[in-house]
């Protein structure tokens, strides 16, 4: 996680903030809010949150499933929230009866999911470059498939045969079977548009220090990586694509990447490993204005906004220490989803929250596109007070 950057509020923001937290604590702990009121115009503002008939800044922040556990008062077992439907609508729903008398609305889905309407899973890029990905430490982790120069040789010589049958490497035995029944029933298969980014990707399947001295050390070998990463990305998403019926054409729309380690190459290493792969993805994907090119790199990766811009990004979510200023100057049709700090929300320090909204509002008001969210990951620990308490703040001093 990114640090929270350097916060040095103005005499106005202050005032303004102490007068909301005032206004707070006489309505035990509660900010105070017309909640229909803030509803109709976020439905308003989520529209287009450029547009003029936009009152108010778009509210992204929707909170997420790893806030139950603090707001419950439960113990944390996030493998099995991940694992066990029922489990999890349990929990959904004790969170949403909180969340309706708080924030006005449910937050979390309370559906339980039923296997049987389900295509079977597919496997994924990491799997074609030999990554397990094993449970530790709350989460999900790619493990390290090749460890020096002539390891990754051998493991590109192996993705380069695997491609050569990659259809019937990345599609499971009951495909065709659960296809046929599915599509019967009107359910259609997944599409493959989100995936880690190339530099995250390339660190986990080679490890970090490796990866970055190998572009420093051994061009010609990561250029191969690069574009053997990029091949087996085209490659799924073609196969996945006939499978629902799609056309080149049809299948346009977006894409969108998750990319925290790109704050470790500078500008050069980016421009010639993680770019060519962003520009010819997109170019697949979302050649057109109307299209979601998106990113999400919750680091410190101000650095590379110039080279981002070449690619007319249009979705961000970067980390804290990255300004609204700077991610308007380089991508000026962005919708930036941001800026708060996630460790201000997950600490809940009311008075930080208020003061980073009016200092990202300030940033933002002269060309709109602001979704108000955190930088980063929503984290347990957040509270639905505190989504009141922006909400509050969005309201009282966020109009357009």
């Amino acid at each position: 996680m990114a640090n929270r950057p350097e916060l040095t509020p103005s005499q106005d923001h202050q005032r303004k903030a102490a007068a909301l937290l005032a206004d707070m604590q006489r309505h035990d702990g509660l900010a105070p809010i017309n909640l229909e009121k803030f509803w109709a115009d976020q439905d308003l503002a989520r529209r287009d949150c450029f547009a003029p008939a936009a009152p108010q800044v778009d509210l992204g922040l929707m909170m997420s499933g790893e806030c139950v556990w603090d707001e419950l008062g439960v113990p944390a077992d996030y493998r099995r929230y991940d694992e066990d439907p029922a489990f999890r609508r349990e929990l959904n729903i004790a969170y949403n009866r909180r969340a309706e008398r708080i924030v006005g609305r449910k937050l979390l889905s309370e559906d339980l999911d039923d296997p049987s309407l389900k295509y079977p899973p597919t496997k994924a890029l990491h799997d074609v470059f030999e990554a397990r990905n094993e449970w530790h430490d709350w989460s999900w982790w790619l493990q390290q498939s090749a460890h020096d120069e002539t390891e990754l040789a051998a493991l590109l010589d192996r993705v380069e045969r695997r491609l050569e049958n990659l259809r019937d490497f990345i599609l499971p035995p009951t495909w065709a079977a659960e296809k046929d029944r599915l599509m019967k029933l009107g359910i259609k298969p997944p599409l493959y548009r989100w995936q880690r980014g190339p530099c995250t990707f390339a660190t986990s399947i080679y490890g970090t220090e490796n990866m970055l001295m190998l572009c420093l050390d051994n061009p010609e070998l990561a250029a191969r990586f690069r574009d053997l990463i990029l091949k087996t990305m085209l490659a799924i998403g073609r196969i996945l694509d006939e499978e629902a019926g799609l056309t080149p054409e049809s299948a346009r729309g977006w894409f969108g990447f998750a990319d925290d380690n790109c704050c470790l190459f500078n500008a050069d290493m980016y421009e010639f490993f993680g770019l060519p792969i962003l520009r010819e993805v997109w170019r697949t994907y979302a050649p057109e204005p109307q299209h979601s090119r998106y990113q999400h790199s919750d680091s410190p990766m101000a650095h590379l906004l110039p080279l981002l811009g070449t690619l007319d990004l249009n979705g961000a979510n970067f980390g804290p220490t990255v300004t609204v200023t700077d991610i308007r100057r380089h991508l000026p049709d962005a919708i930036i989803h941001g800026q708060l700090a996630p460790f201000t929300l997950s600490n809940n320090e009311h008075e930080r929250i208020v003061l980073e909204f009016l200092r990202d509002f300030d940033e933002a008001r002269p060309a709109r596109g602001l979704r108000f969210i955190t930088a980063g990951s929503v984290n347990n620990g957040s509270r639905l007070t505190s989504m009141r308490l922006i909400m509050s703040t969005i309201q009282r001093y966020g109009r357009y």
